[in-house]
């Protein structure tokens, strides 16, 4: 009896061993899989034909145009054909993320709350859906899918809290004042009088945009160069606006220049030949202002020696003036230029040989604007001698004035006026050529 209960103990001793080493291999198992798991990423299904077609929007919430209640608490949504992906940088409300860059919501300044939800793009405000107001989601392109296929398409969603629907539209083209050409990607802002309320868009590739459907009313509408793409006006971002009334929704040309709220202050000043000077400016000049020579003081130092000015003009103006147009380009490379080359790479989608798309036609409703101003004399420059230019009452393109001074170092050997430069001496290809070689000597017997 005694061996045969010691035998029994051992074999049920050496079976719970065998059941523990069983349970803890199944937990170590279901350890590595949930631990794959949480780091398992969403990839497309292997095998079949590669995916090369953007995501499509299949459908977006609430309907177009639908009235709500004023406690709507829902999102605005946007559903596409396939799972979409987040984008390289994550959506924490500071505008920076792959989503958020994507997404404009009016009337707001705010940056909205964007979720990722598989196939779908949820979206609402930080402050909540405020009741009686019309909203406005627009998405813009850029959407990509788990291929990194870009969706070429926007979409806009617009909706009412229990305010009656929106019928006004308006449109227009942004102009960068500065190259006087159309302004793609440039940021609509219409401000609904006399609330203020911020409706934004962004204007296509020829500079012009349609924004709407808004609420009837007055609108203070603004372009501004959005260089950052961050969907907002900064402080040193240049902008122009203007105002439409009520029934007529054509803004027109928004002209975009950097407002400066300091007078204009000279930069630099170059001596061109023995009787003129090019002043430069810091900041833009206003295009309508001429200046006389009453507006100019010239003094020789160190004595301060008034010396009188024959002309102040706009640096294109003198040029013309003066008959020194710049030298002409050379046709032939430019026709060339305009072709793609072959040992170069053609843009994606592009066939090699294919001619670019020409630039903006430049629009002159406006005169352009210029940051230089020539000064003429009507006695050549003393070599060497040192002039105070003081000029008063010029204008920056914001229209604030002042008096601006700089200084005229004239060189001690000045540019002669007109005169063409001596090309260099040509060098004598006889001096430059070695000497003969002598034939060697027959070796002596």
């Amino acid at each position: 009896m005694f061996l045969r209960a010691e035998g029994t103990e051992e074999a049920e001793g050496v079976e719970r061993a065998s059941a523990r080493r069983s349970l803890l291999s199944a937990l170590s198992a279901l350890s590595a899989l949930s631990a794959l798991y949480a780091c398992a990423r969403i990839e497309p299904p292997p095998g079949g034909p590669p995916d090369r077609e953007p995501p499509r929007l299949i459908g977006s919430r609430p309907a177009s145009l639908a009235t709500l209640s004023p406690r709507f608490d829902g999102a605005a949504e946007f559903q596409f054909d396939e799972v979409i992906s987040e984008g390289g940088a994550p959506n924490r409300g500071e505008g920076t993320g792959g989503l958020e860059k994507l997404v404009i919501l009016s009337p707001t300044t705010r940056v909205p709350e964007v979720d990722w939800r598989r196939t779908r793009i949820t979206v609402r405000p930080r402050e909540g859906w405020r009741p009686n107001r019309v909203y406005r989601v627009e998405l813009l392109p850029g959407v990509t899918d788990l291929r990194n296929n870009r969706s070429p398409e926007g979409a806009v969603l617009t909706f009412t809290t229990g305010a009656p629907k929106p019928q006004a539209t308006l449109r227009g083209v942004v102009v960068d004042w500065n190259t006087s050409r159309p302004a793609a990607g440039a940021l609509v802002v219409a401000n609904l009088l006399p609330d203020s309320l911020p409706y934004r868009g962004v204007a296509d590739s020829s500079g012009r945009f349609s924004l709407g459907p808004l609420p009837a009313g007055d609108y203070l509408v603004t372009g501004v160069l959005d260089q950052n793409q961050n969907q907002l006006q900064d402080s040193r971002e240049a902008y122009g606006t203007t105002r439409t009334q009520r029934g007529r929704p054509d803004a027109g040309e928004v002209w975009a220049f950097v407002h400066d709220t300091t007078p204009p202050r000279i930069q630099t000043v170059t001596v061109d030949d023995s009787v003129s000077a090019t002043v430069t400016f810091a900041q833009k000049l206003d295009p309508r202002q001429r200046l006389t020579p009453q507006d100019a003081r010239l003094r020789l130092l160190p004595d301060s020696t008034p010396v009188a000015v024959a002309s102040i003009l706009p640096k294109a103006v003198d040029d013309s003036l003066s008959k020194r147009a710049p030298a002409r380009r050379d046709t032939a490379p430019a026709a060339a230029d305009t072709l793609e080359q072959p040992d170069s790479v053609p843009p994606q989608g592009a066939a090699p040989g294919r001619r670019r798309a020409p630039a903006p036609e430049m629009l002159t409703s406006r005169p352009p604007l210029f940051d230089r101003l020539v000064v003429r004399v009507p006695k050549p420059w003393s070599p060497g001698a040192r002039l105070v230019l003081e000029l008063r009452g010029v204008r920056n393109v914001t229209g604030v004035a002042g008096s601006a001074v700089g200084v005229i170092a004239v060189p001690e050997k000045a540019k002669p006026t007109g005169a063409p430069a001596r090309p260099p001496a040509r060098r004598d290809s006889a001096a430059a050529r070695p000497p003969a070689r002598q034939p060697a000597a027959p070796p002596r017997r």
